[in-house]
């Protein structure tokens, strides 16, 4: 985010860089050795495959006991003493990445504040922050401990602790024996490895960490800005797993491959790297082997290596390259296939593997360069080439789990979502996902544009020089978690470009882990002495018009940075029309009725589920819907009653989203500041959202997420708002030829005004054909009209597209509006005509056929919505909803939707004649043994409930 700046303190710390071969700044350089409750988690679950066989995740199986310290008071020495009693305390089971998580998180896997998402259960359980800094609540003032007991590994092995980040800081204690201070285990994504062989006992071992408050405004750590509430006890906890590394004398770890993949991805050497340890106190030699298997079978292609590695010390292995000709290329989704090589390695001595490792790669090439330079971007805007092929970029920003909880499930689902969506790209900001996440996008084809956090301690310009070394560890140990993910392409710092000082010890981290994407110093027009000239921009973030995206001649003469500044032009990192209100059924699931009352009647009224900046909504304040829905009351009239607001809501919500798509791809052809990329700002939520979200945690598809969907489809048609031309654009793999369009101008009352076609076309794969025909629109004062097209392709209709509009525009007050995170509108668009469109009547059948699909779907809904009016009578914006019913068709009373449905095209608009088919995958366990029946309700109609047949799939 753009729009915070904090004045920030430090805070020293120690670490020993060299357990990770890596050297302090200024050191020279040597070898290079839902809604209640939200965390649901079954005890004993197996834990996530660490990747070596070396390692294990503690409290796997066994768990973890979790006690505030002023409950448990205490030393750490009796606390992590084996057989010490934990009668009272907290059990904790790993959560799906294998960590344990937060304090909350412990508290919810135990019973407490059943519905926390539900109104403002959290504060009433928990407390609230309402400011991102230190711990203000006293219930997470004190540290808290978190315990578990392991055994030893065979006589005659070494053990390393691992522990892979901590939110706060930590006292690390094993066996008695404190291991390390919370000055030195420090950093939420920075790896600190402890010796403690010389502590373990024959028995059960036992171990205690100590956390004290996470403080985001001193601490290398995670917060969540302003996208939400703040977490009561601040995310203070363990988010990765906690590990024990066993064996000897010698140890394979760390092992990756460096890619060298020819321009045209005819061949590609790989040179696979390892680190070997030797944990005797004598020289050791043994054989390294590396296996790599291609995707789908194929000969195995192995190298070894003879090594010697001297006592007590670490080597890093580099095996003699593999060159493979004719690879299997990993694509983007929309692009080609997701092939995935496996990569095996070991140490042998004496022909008996001591250890080995696994892992999975992709090949794929990954280019960045500025290109179109223009008076606001002198040094040329952002694009990123994936394969030789260059994207136009079309993504959201990542919220994890509210409480750091991973569940791979509901990665899986969300995916399912993003697919359907469209989008190719995820942006994280700042916070880091567990390896189960990343091997997810890898698999799914979703690109992933990783990065610093803005607006806390990783802004601070000012380091002491233990900052500096956990920055730069920090840096290594991001390396070497993303370096093997094909789905991750860039990273990016945030705001603020780094200073040299930061930059210097970041690309040294990166480098010592052979971490190589392209590296972006900004999210805003920033530049950085090494890395240059960002090309990025930001915002706006609060209500904009649909117009407004398609502007390109707005640029700010002040701001270098070109935040919020202007519409479809360059690359903008994070940006959206702000709120996005649910539909009704996910409304009732977390806003209690006063606040339902309060969303329609009480604009400025601080919605808990907005975030907690209070009441107001000028500049960065975004803790209400007031733009929203005074564009809401402007554009479409005063809401009288909840129902209508969501309605409207849903409206304004699907022509915004769909113009920010539509407006980047349209311009994309530019040669001027071409639009190269849009990161809608945000994706999702990791909790129940009405700020920032094209999908809401609970998996509801509003407006917002239809509109996005509509304009990101890989053939689709679409009408250009600035200069009332339709084009054409196929952001698939392969030609499309024998492409027509045919557009449609209605008025209200159905008749037809203009009906024209195009020429055939043919589009190679991320082409855009713009001006392909011109509709002839309604020019009266205080008309509204529909455009309708309609794509095919030989003949077959693809893709059909409506547009309601006005010719009393929306019109943006520029010079007030630049720099500032929403629109000063001089005048609205005047859309209330709408409201008086006759009634329509539609017709609608379903059918259920057995389907494997994403996030374990196996049934598939296909449902066909037919406008029979009998009059011109355009059937307005109609949505269908999968429903648990009865064989009637009746709906079941109370929070009947089947929420895992995922629909492939939603809130359609037709006329007299005309049908929609439209599909969603589902679990049919979330019917829990009812009937199936599908709604659907329009704008101007109350269409039929109607039972969905069931055939052979």
């Amino acid at each position: 985010m753009a729009h915070r700046g904090r004045k920030l303190t430090t805070a020293a710390v120690a670490l020993g860089l060299a357990l990770l071969g890596l050297n302090p700044p200024g050191a020279a350089a040597g070898s290079a050795a839902a809604p209640a409750p939200p965390v649901t988690v079954q005890p004993h679950l197996p834990d996530p495959p660490t990747g070596s066989s070396a390692v294990v995740n503690l409290g796997a199986g066994n768990g973890w006991k979790v006690q505030s310290s002023a409950t448990a008071t205490q030393s750490g020495s009796r606390i992590s003493t084996p057989g010490f009693a934990t009668t009272g305390w907290l059990s904790v089971a790993n959560d799906g990445g294998g960590a344990p998580g937060t304090e909350i998180n412990a508290l919810l896997q135990n019973g407490s504040c059943p519905e926390v998402f539900y109104s403002a259960n959290m504060k009433n359980c928990y407390g609230q922050m309402t400011a991102v800094g230190p711990e203000t609540i006293a219930r997470f003032k004190s540290p808290w401990w978190y315990r578990t007991d392991f055994a030893s590994p065979p006589a005659g092995q070494s053990a390393r602790l691992v522990l892979n980040g901590v939110v706060g800081a930590a006292d690390v204690w094993v066996n008695g024996t404190r291991v390390a201070d919370a000055a030195t285990a420090t950093g939420a994504y920075a790896e600190h490895v402890f010796d403690i062989t010389a502590l373990l006992r024959k028995g059960g071992n036992s171990l205690a960490i100590d956390l004290h408050p996470n403080d985001p405004t001193g601490m290398l750590s995670v917060d969540d800005v302003d996208w939400t509430q703040i977490p009561p006890d601040n995310n203070t906890g363990i988010q990765f797993p906690v590990q024990l590394e066993t064996g000897g004398p010698l140890v394979d770890g760390n092992a990756h491959v460096v890619q060298n993949t020819a321009a045209d991805l005819s061949s590609s050497a790989l040179t696979v790297k390892t680190d070997i340890t030797n944990t005797s106190a004598a020289a050791q030699t043994g054989t390294v082997t590396a296996t790599v298997t291609p995707p789908g079978g194929g000969a195995d292609i192995t190298v070894s290596q003879n090594v010697t590695v001297a006592a007590h010390s670490t080597r890093r292995v580099a095996l003699p390259t593999l060159t493979i000709a004719k690879p299997q290329i990993w694509w983007p989704y929309q692009l080609g296939g997701q092939p995935l090589y496996r990569l095996a390695t070991s140490v042998a001595q004496g022909g008996a593997v001591l250890n080995s490792t696994g892992s999975s790669f992709g090949i794929r090439t990954v280019d960045s360069a500025l290109v179109g330079p223009s008076a606001g971007a002198p040094g040329g805007v952002r694009q990123f080439t994936v394969n030789g092929t260059p994207l136009v970029i079309r993504g959201g920003g990542w919220d994890p789990d509210l409480f750091l909880h991973y569940d791979p499930a509901d990665t899986a689902r969300q995916i399912g979502l993003l697919k359907s969506l469209g989008v190719n790209t995820v942006r994280l900001e700042g916070h880091f996902m567990p390896a189960d996440w990343f091997q997810q996008m890898d698999a799914a084809g979703i690109l992933v544009n990783a990065g610093y956090q803005c607006c806390d301690f990783w802004e601070n310009t000012s380091y002491t020089s233990a900052q500096q070394s956990l920055y730069q560890l920090t840096a290594q140990t991001l390396g070497r978690e993303l370096r093997n993910h094909p789905s991750v392409f860039s990273f990016q710092w945030s705001d603020n470009a780094p200073t040299a000082t930061q930059e210097t010890l970041a690309l040294n981290g990166f480098k010592a882990a052979d971490f190589d994407v392209p590296f972006v110093s900004s999210a805003e027009y920033n530049t950085s002495p090494k890395l240059g000239t960002s090309g990025e921009k930001e915002g706006p973030y609060d209500w904009v018009p649909p117009s407004y995206w398609y502007d390109t001649s707005h640029y700010s003469t002040s701001d270098p940075t070109q935040t919020n500044a202007g519409g479809s032009w360059g690359f903008d990192s994070e940006q959206s029309s702000g709120d996005t209100i649910p539909t009704l059924d996910s409304i009732n699931r977390f806003l209690s009725p006063a606040e339902q009352s309060a969303l329609w009647r009480t604009p400025t009224y601080n919605q808990y589920h907005d975030n907690y900046e209070g009441t107001g909504h000028t500049g960065y304040a975004f803790g209400t819907n007031a733009n929203l829905d005074a564009a809401i009351t402007k554009r479409y009239g005063a809401p009288t009653s909840l129902t209508q607001y969501v309605e409207e809501a849903q409206l304004q919500n699907y022509e915004s989203t769909r113009a920010q798509f539509e407006a980047f791809i349209d311009h994309s052809t530019n040669s001027t500041a071409p639009a190269t990329g849009t990161i809608y700002w945000q994706l999702n939520k990791g909790w129940p959202t009405m700020l920032w979200a094209l999908y809401n945690n609970d998996g509801d598809q509003a407006g917002a997420y239809f509109g996005a969907q509509q304009a990101n489809r890989p053939l689709h048609a679409l009408y250009a708002l600035d200069t009332g031309t339709v084009a054409v654009d196929n952001l698939g793999s392969g030609t499309r030829s024998g492409v027509t369009v045919e557009a449609k101008v209605y008025d209200t009352a159905g008749r037809l005004l203009d009906d024209r076609d195009s020429p055939a076309l043919s589009l190679t794969s991320q082409q855009v054909v713009t001006d392909v025909l011109k509709p002839s629109v309604p020019t009266a004062a205080g008309t509204v009209y529909f455009v309708e097209l309609l794509l095919r392709q030989n003949g077959a209709l693809l893709d059909r597209n409506v547009y309601w509009n006005s010719t009393t525009p929306d019109v943006v007050n520029w010079p007030k509006t630049l720099g500032q995170p929403q629109a000063v509108m001089s005048s609205y668009a005047d859309l209330k005509a709408l409201r008086s469109l006759p009634t329509a009547t539609v017709s609608a059948s379903a059918r259920i056929t057995d389907q494997p699909g994403p996030d374990n779907a196996d049934r598939l809904l296909t449902v066909t919505v037919t406008n029979t009016s009998s009059t011109p009578t355009v059937g307005f914006f109609l949505r269908a909803d999968l429903r648990r019913g009865t064989a009637t068709g009746a709906e079941l009373p109370g929070d009947n939707q089947v929420r895992s449905a995922i629909w492939g095209d939603n809130d359609v608009t037709l006329w007299p004649g005309e049908s929609e088919t439209l599909t969603a995958s589902f679990s049919s366990a979330d019917l829990r043994g009812a009937t199936p029946v599908v709604s659907v309700l329009g704008s101007n109609t109350a269409g039929p409930d109607v039972v969905a047949d069931s055939a052979a799939g």
